[in-house]
């Protein structure tokens, strides 16, 4: 599913913030329709079940994810700037929508059922190919050291940008992500760089 009608993308978009207070177990057809002020079977016209909500949570951020990723992609800036594009709209993102930080990075939500699972290895897979190819181009031309592999580096970049989205969640969002984002990149930089 990847064009969503306005009624879906308000589903998923009260189904991240259900998610994101309570866990998993406040996902209900029931707590989505009293959100959103409509009946239940309201809500089976736009989705099946929940697991379909939940494949629309993880398509939409996908979606998300596969435009960045072209945006950037495409800019002509230096594989460093490329690469802190990417860390940056991250940190936007998040910032602008920290609940979905909650559903994303909480993978006992998606690793009982195999389709979500793979849907979210799908998600991390795209975001590792992108910056793998950003940092070898950048090793080809030099800016980048080359003495270690591209998807150790990806790897490095990656759970960095994890961790610190995770630990702003669970401290209750208490500090400025984007400005100790920056200062993490900066520190990232000076492993990468030449």
């Amino acid at each position: 599913m990847t064009d969503f009608t306005d009624r879906q993308r308000e589903i998923i978009d009260v189904s991240i913030q259900l998610i994101s207070k309570g866990g998993i177990q406040e996902l209900t057809i029931k707590n989505i329709s009293k959100s959103i002020g409509i009946s239940e079977p309201a809500i089976y016209r736009h989705f099946s079940n929940k697991m379909d909500i939940l494949l629309g949570i993880l398509s939409h951020f996908k979606n998300n994810t596969k435009s960045t990723l072209e945006r950037i992609t495409s800019y002509e800036i230096s594989a460093v700037k490329r690469l802190e594009s990417i860390f940056f709209s991250h940190f936007q993102q998040f910032t602008a929508k920290p609940a979905m930080a909650a559903v994303i990075f909480s993978e006992e939500i998606f690793q009982n059922d195999k389709r979500l699972s793979e849907e979210v290895f799908l998600i991390m897979k795209l975001h590792q190919d992108a910056i793998s190819v950003i940092i070898e181009k950048g090793q080809k031309s030099g800016e980048i050291r080359s003495d270690i592999f591209k998807e150790q580096l990806s790897l490095i970049i990656m759970g960095t940008l994890r961790l610190i989205v995770t630990k702003w969640r669970l401290s209750s969002f208490s500090f400025d992500l984007e400005k100790e984002g920056a200062n993490l990149w900066n520190s990232i930089k000076k492993l990468i760089v030449l």
